[in-house]
Order: structure tokens, then C-alpha cells, then sequence
């Protein structure tokens, strides 16, 4: 971080003469007097008066040698500082975590293998749930984060992360809380007949596609609208807003304050897991292995 010629000069002004200042530099003194010449030149200051006697710091030389002392101080900290920040940075797993992809799942499962980790901490790191922007999220698993836990049936998250399952959430049904489903303990899909059903586009989740071929062959009453790809606020938002009824799952249910989430009589439901990098780190392979074990 300082230039090096820097070194050789204050080695010949702590020492005194060049020769001596070359035994404790392991060259010769005459690639002393060299380098202080080029340092001179850089500078553009004289720096070392000369004498048969020694040598003795000019007024520039003596500001230069103080401040190099200094630099090359803090330089070493700076140093210190920075390889501790990686040591301490190889001792965390960074957890994602977001309104949509909270962390909790991945605590709970932190306290059960952190025996195994007795040197790793657990660091979140929050994002933006955005139907634009999700998957760029997901690609910065790796880097931004070590982990998220999320649904994932996704076609487009698979192709970029690995996941282990841990469980199931089931699929609900939320609508606003003035609408009149909003009262029921428990849906019937005959009772959503004439409603307008949120969903996300058919070809990337398996089991929302399976859902919505089910209704389609069985329960053509009820209208299918297309929500983003992705789900974020915005679609809590317009099913707050309009009224319609919206496919979602258990974890989300207090997501919206405006929504009431209620069970349905069916079977559907959809894996959570562990998410993390498709070139993940020894140290996350072997967190992930930990969990895989408690399956």
C-alpha cells in the first residue's frame, strides 16, 4: 500500500549512512544510494544531504520521514484491519431474508446444527421482494447471501440455485377482509364459483399449473386472472384492492393486514427450503449436509 522506496528511506535515516542501512536491507549500498535517488526523483525533493561524516535529513526529508512513519503505520493496521474482516466474513453464513422470504425457517434450523458451526454466526441480509427483480437476487446467492429460505417449485429459481426441501406450506386462498369468503373457516371450491382467481402465468411452477389445470377441466366458473410471474406486495395490493381472491400459502398469511387467508378443501400444497449457490462454498455444503440430515 506505501511505495517501497519509502522503506529504504527510512531505513537509511534511522541508520544513518547507507552502508548500514544496506546490511539490514540485504542489499548493496550502492542499490541504497539507487533507490534513494529515484525516490528524489519521484518526490521531486531532496530529501539526504550527503557528507563524509554520514548523512543527515534535509527540512523535506525530515516532513517525509515523519509522515512515511505514520503511513506505513497505518498502512499495517489497514492490513490488520482488512485480514480480519475476511476471517471474521469466513465465520458468518449470510442469510437472505425478506417480507415474502423471511429468515425465521432458517433460524430455527440454525439452532438445531450450530453445534456442528461452533465458529459461524448467522448474519441477515435483507432484499426486496420485486417480480422484476427476483431473480437477480436469487444469481447473487453466493455473494450478497450464503442462504435463503423460500417456496421453491420454480422452474427459473432451479436453474439457479440449488435447494433442499425442509417442508411443505399449503396453499390457501386470501381474499379481502370485507369479502363475503372472509367470514369462512374453511373454502369449498364450489364457493369460488363467479370469483376471479389471482395466479401466477401457467409454465413455471409444477404445482401451481397442476392447480390451475384442475380448475380449468373441473370448475370453469371461476375466472383465472394472470398475476406477474412473481409474486410481490403489488399483487396483495390489487388483491386488496379489487376485491378478486388470490392463491397464496400458509407462511404469508400476515402479509397484507388488509387479506384474510383461509384454508381450502383440497390437497395442494408447495415445498420450502434451503437455497443456495450453485458453486456454494465447502462451508455452505457442509451446512446444507447438516440440514439434509435432520430430514
Amino acid at each position: 500500500m506505501v511505495n517501497p522506496l519509502l522503506y529504504t528511506f527510512i531505513a537509511v535515516a534511522d541508520c544513518g549512512s547507507f552502508t548500514k542501512a544496506a546490511d539490514i536491507l540485504f542489499i548493496s549500498p550502492t542499490g541504497v544510494m539507487k533507490q534513494i535517488n529515484s525516490l528524489e526523483q519521484h518526490l521531486k525533493l531532496k530529501l539526504i544531504e550527503r557528507s563524509p561524516s554520514g548523512i543527515r535529513l534535509t527540512e523535506a526529508g525530515i516532513i517525509i520521514y515523519r509522515d512515511a512513519k505514520l503511513m506505513m503505520d497505518y498502512s499495517k493496521k489497514s492490513i490488520l484491519a482488512a485480514r480480519e474482516a475476511l476471517h471474521v466474513q469466513d465465520q458468518i453464513f449470510r442469510v437472505g431474508t425478506s417480507l415474502l422470504n423471511p429468515a425465521k425457517p432458517c433460524m430455527d434450523l440454525w439452532y438445531r446444527v450450530n453445534r456442528e458451526f461452533p465458529e459461524y454466526k448467522l448474519h441477515l441480509v435483507p432484499f426486496e421482494d420485486n417480480h422484476e427483480g427476483i431473480l437477480s437476487e436469487i444469481e447473487q446467492l453466493g455473494e450478497k447471501f450464503d442462504f435463503l429460505i423460500g417456496v421453491c417449485d420454480s422452474r427459473e429459481w432451479l436453474m439457479r440455485c440449488n435447494f433442499l426441501p425442509l417442508g411443505r406450506y399449503e396453499k390457501m386462498i386470501a381474499v379481502p377482509r370485507e369479502h363475503p369468503l372472509a367470514k369462512k373457516e374453511r373454502i369449498a371450491l364450489s364457493d369460488l364459483r363467479g370469483e376471479t382467481l389471482m395466479m401466477v402465468p401457467q409454465g413455471d411452477s409444477g404445482t401451481n399449473d397442476f392447480i390451475r389445470n384442475d380448475l380449468q377441466k373441473n370448475y370453469p366458473e371461476i375466472r383465472i386472472e394472470d398475476t406477474p410471474r412473481f409474486y410481490d406486495l403489488s399483487v396483495f395490493n390489487r388483491c386488496a384492492e379489487t376485491g378478486r381472491v388470490l392463491l397464496t400459502i400458509s407462511c404469508w398469511q400476515e402479509v397484507h393486514p388488509g387479506l384474510v387467508s383461509i384454508p381450502v378443501d383440497w390437497e395442494y400444497s408447495i415445498p420450502y427450503g434451503l437455497l443456495y449457490s450453485l458453486n456454494a462454498s465447502q462451508s455452505v455444503l457442509q451446512f446444507a449436509e447438516a440440514a439434509k440430515k435432520l430430514n
